[in-house]
């Protein structure tokens, strides 16, 4: 694949321009040439459609590092994909910024970096194929990622969460109270806060505020009213939004991403004051996450934030997307409900023995990951060196493999 204009592309482009000059010189000249921009649209859309059908999460191009070519990762695995074609950094700016809207480029210009989300579909009957894209300069040049958002939800039951767990999640059982979804990028966070999401729609009335940068998949309003506030082009950031959702008669307040103490702090106070809230964060365990957001505050405000994290924690899952044995992917979690003794735990600064609580929890509904890995391992799902190679506590997880 190549694009027919190249040639007039790089005539237009001054020697020696790069950064935002660069960009700027090239969008000028897409707005020049409206067939050349459909063009570039149209090689865009026709990745993103492999993407889909080769069932892979990400698609990246652009700038020095790619060489080229556009690079795609499945299953875990990110490598190029010859096919595609090879294309020029400037080639690879043009696709880029004629999919972005002025005010994205705007915020790429100022910021040097910019997320949004992208939608068409391949057929006027279809449903929308929605991918997150994050664009950012390399060297000089722009370079993207996409992320495939998913068109399908899952439920409880697909992601093995246990039934108290689910229950403690929706909203007809817990009226109040924090849900905490973590790990790492890539790890299927927001798959899993979009199950959450559907649970509560379809089984509660009340109204849902979700907040996110960008917004990813777009609920329908079953039983609840669902509200989508996306940060940049509807609220200015994730703290403001998440303060404004209260004078919107609010049930339940996903906040996409807590990135910051203020943030923290804002959705520690959302959920004190009697709502439902959803949130995320990167970090890789129960207890890591508790650590995490307490450090984030200075000395002096720690102990009050530990008490409040105390009240209003519900739930911490944390996750991880796992190779099988068959090349694909699974997730492993790690899941701390906070009964009692975990909120004592966390009071008295003796988070260290949370662990062990959550070993003892199964009953509860609570696993450490090395459990989790166990049984899939035990299952022939992936493999012992797997098993050992995704643990957070190796030498635990080499002790559960050894037991019969």
């Amino acid at each position: 694949m190549s694009l027919s204009f190249v040639a007039s592309l790089i005539s237009a482009i001054p020697e020696n321009y790069l950064g935002v000059e660069l960009c700027t010189v090239i969008d000028q000249w897409l707005a020049d040439n409206p067939e050349a921009q459909l063009e570039c649209r149209e090689v865009l859309k026709s990745w993103l459609v492999k993407l889909r059908e080769m069932k892979a999460s990400d698609l990246d191009f652009g700038a020095p590092g790619c060489g080229g070519q556009v690079w795609i990762r499945q299953f875990g695995l990110k490598r190029p994909i010859s096919s595609l074609g090879h294309f020029s950094n400037q080639e690879a700016a043009a696709i880029i910024l004629s999919w972005l809207s002025p005010t994205q480029k705007q915020r790429l210009f100022n910021r040097k970096s910019s997320d949004y989300s992208i939608s068409f579909s391949k057929h006027s009957e279809e449903i929308d194929s929605r991918f997150r894209g994050s664009t950012y300069f390399d060297m000089g040049f722009l370079a993207t990622n996409f992320r495939v958002i998913n068109d399908a939800l899952f439920t409880m039951e697909d992601l093995g969460i246990p039934l108290p767990i689910a229950q403690k999640m929706n909203m007809k059982h817990e009226k109040t109270g924090l849900i905490l979804i973590t790990g790492i990028t890539g790890s299927g966070k927001s798959t899993t806060l979009d199950a959450i999401i559907d649970l509560n729609n379809r089984d509660n009335n009340g109204q849902i505020v979700i907040i996110g940068n960008p917004i990813e998949y777009v609920h329908k309003s079953k039983s609840c009213l669902v509200r989508h506030r996306e940060v940049g082009s509807d609220v200015l950031s994730f703290e403001s939004g998440a303060i404004d959702s209260l004078r919107e008669d609010p049930d339940i307040i996903v906040v996409g991403e807590m990135r910051d103490a203020p943030t923290i702090a804002t959705v520690l106070e959302i959920t004190d004051s009697g709502h439902k809230s959803l949130t995320t964060l990167h970090t890789c365990s129960a207890v890591d996450s508790i650590h995490r957001i307490i450090a984030e505050f200075p000395p002096d405000e720690q102990d009050r934030v530990r008490n409040r994290l105390a009240d209003v924690l519900s739930v911490t899952m944390s996750q991880k997307l796992v190779p099988t044995i068959d090349g694909k992917l699974i997730m492993a979690k790690e899941i701390l409900a906070n009964e009692p003794s975990v909120q004592a735990a966390i009071r008295n600064k003796n988070i260290g023995e949370i662990y062990q609580m959550m070993v003892e929890g199964r009953r509860l509904g609570m696993c450490t990951l090395e459990q989790d890995l166990r049984e899939l391992q035990k299952k022939g799902i992936i493999t012992q060196q797997t098993a050992v190679n995704y643990a957070n506590n190796k030498k635990r997880m080499v002790q559960l493999i050894a037991m019969p």
